[in-house]
């Protein structure tokens, strides 16, 4: 309860005196014993003895009145803070230029205020060293806050200033600084200034008591890459088991993919392809393995899944099934995952007789493995589907300067062989609509020419599809058998040699045998 002199200079404040009016606003700046601090009601008398003209009023403020009551006070205040400034106070200059450069100034005034930015930055405040960084990193002015980031490419002074305020410990500018140095591949650079931040959030004392302290995405992100780092190798650092362990956990429970699946993998002592990791001591966990690292495949990574398919059979896993080993291993290759991807190709390639359809199948996923440069399976590819360019020797010299445009499916046809190497009784009997599987040519004309074997083309190019996708078009709706248009294999031979009177001496089908 205010006293009877604090209750003469609320009187005196009322009736409009500026030595009053500043008096009340000290004490409500400050507190006293009749009266509450309460920053709010200070600046409203502050600011009414400084439209006085009260050079002590406008110091106060600069001094003492924080950035977010500025900016929600009823009437403009900036100027307050300018005319503190211009007295030399750089605290009352950093709230200044940051009034200014959140508001449409013009460009005298932001001139200004950048200028009194530097002056804190180089005073120490590390929020100004912040915003100098977004400053010269960015023509738009950064809204406060600690999720901000710096936007662009700050040039050689704002990465100065950068620096300084991640090294006053503005949390920001360190996760900043931190992803530019990720995001240039520096690594060891991102583990020296990473490695501490990450040992704090591991020693805390949430962390310690097992409890589960909410992390920002920002520090999840850096405890899984400080981890990677370390458990990667080949930089200098000085983290045991045990607290990479502790990295990985926590940003595990934060649901972190990459530190969930190596946690998967730690616990199952195993690398990704499922051998043992060379001297790692201790039991493996097959079951927390498997939890770990199907919720790491749940978020998109298909290493996890091709993990948990070698998990699955291993003959020590209790829960051993062949069948859920196939089903992750084929979740990982329709993701993209190159080994995963070889390893469906190999084996169905192992299980062709088993079902004939199953060659299309093998040439499917190591084509993918190949796209992405696997050489075994560009290899397998070679022995599985080879180009026989000479299984109809002398063609294209045959087809030099002829037209054949008045028998469209011959001359389809005859593009075919060419293109892709068929013999000449391949050419004239394949099923053109029902050999396209979309990645390859499943040629197979057994049933009308039994010296034939069955084989598959590859379908390598952009041209070649597009040849494809023209000529089904020819065929659309066309019996390709015996009992269509084209008739059966002598019908076709004797139109052949008709047409093209030189085809008889090509070609020799019953000298040709095909590849197994």
């Amino acid at each position: 309860m205010a006293n009877r002199e604090e209750l003469a200079i609320i009187r005196g404040a009322r009736a409009g005196r500026a030595e009053s009016q500043l008096a009340l606003g000290r004490l409500y700046l400050f507190g006293s014993n009749g009266l509450p601090k309460s920053l709010p009601t200070a600046l409203h008398w502050l600011d009414r003895a400084a439209q006085q003209g009260c050079a002590e009023a406008w110091q106060l403020i600069g001094n003492h009145i924080p950035l977010e009551l500025a900016q929600q006070s009823p009437h403009p205040v900036t100027g307050w803070y300018e005319r503190a400034y211009d007295g030399g106070l750089v605290r009352a200059g950093l709230v200044y230029a940051q009034l200014v450069l959140a508001a449409r100034a013009s460009q005298v005034q932001r001139a200004k205020a950048l200028r009194a930015l530097e002056d804190a930055g180089r005073a120490g405040f590390s929020q100004a060293q912040w915003l100098l960084a977004h400053e010269h990193g960015s023509a738009v002015p950064p809204a406060p806050g600690p999720e901000t980031r710096v936007a662009g490419a700050p040039g050689p002074a704002g990465q100065r200033w950068l620096r300084q305020a991640a090294d006053s410990g503005v949390a920001p500018a360190q996760f900043a600084l931190l992803e530019q140095a990720w995001e240039g591949g520096d690594r060891a650079a991102y583990l020296q200034r990473a490695l501490p931040l990450a040992r704090g959030m591991a020693g805390s004392d949430a962390a310690r008591d097992g409890a589960c302290a909410r992390l920002a995405p920002d520090e999840v992100t850096l405890l899984s890459r400080c981890a990677r780092l370390v458990a990667e190798g080949g930089l200098a650092h000085d983290v045991g088991p045990d607290e990479l362990h502790t990295f990985w956990e926590l940003a595990a429970a934060e649901q972190d993919r990459h530190a969930q699946f190596s946690l998967g993998l730690w616990c199952a002592r195993m690398r990704v392809d499922g051998k043992r990791i060379p001297g790692s001591g201790g039991a493996a966990n097959f079951k927390k393995a498997v939890r770990w690292l199907a919720q790491a495949g749940e978020q998109g990574l298909a290493e996890a899944w091709y993990a948990l398919s070698r998990i699955y059979i291993k003959p020590e896993f209790s829960q051993r099934n062949v069948l859920e080993a196939q089903k992750y291993l084929e979740r990982a290759a329709d993701m993209g995952y190159r080994d995963a991807q070889l390893e469906c190709g190999n084996a169905a390639w192992r299980a062709r007789r088993e079902n004939e359809g199953n060659d299309v199948r093998a040439v499917f996923w190591l084509q993918k493995a190949a796209s992405q440069g696997c050489a075994r399976a560009a290899a397998s590819l070679r022995k599985i589907a080879p180009r026989l360019p000479e299984a109809w020797p002398g063609l294209d010299g045959l087809l030099a300067g002829r037209d054949l445009s008045a028998h469209p499916l011959l001359a389809a046809r005859l593009e075919l062989a060419l293109a892709f190497g068929l013999s000449r009784a391949e050419a004239l009997l394949l099923d053109v609509r029902n050999a396209d599987r979309g990645h390859c040519l499943v040629v197979d004309i057994r049933a009308s020419y039994g010296r034939s074997r069955r084989r598959l083309v590859l379908v390598d190019t952009a041209q070649e599809r597009q040849l494809l996708d023209r000529v089904a078009q020819v065929f659309d709706s066309l019996d390709c058998g015996p009992g269509g248009p084209e008739g059966n294999y002598r019908q076709r031979l004797y139109r052949l040699r008709t047409l093209l009177p030189d085809s008889a001496g090509t070609g020799n089908d019953a000298d040709y045998h095909l590849a197994a």
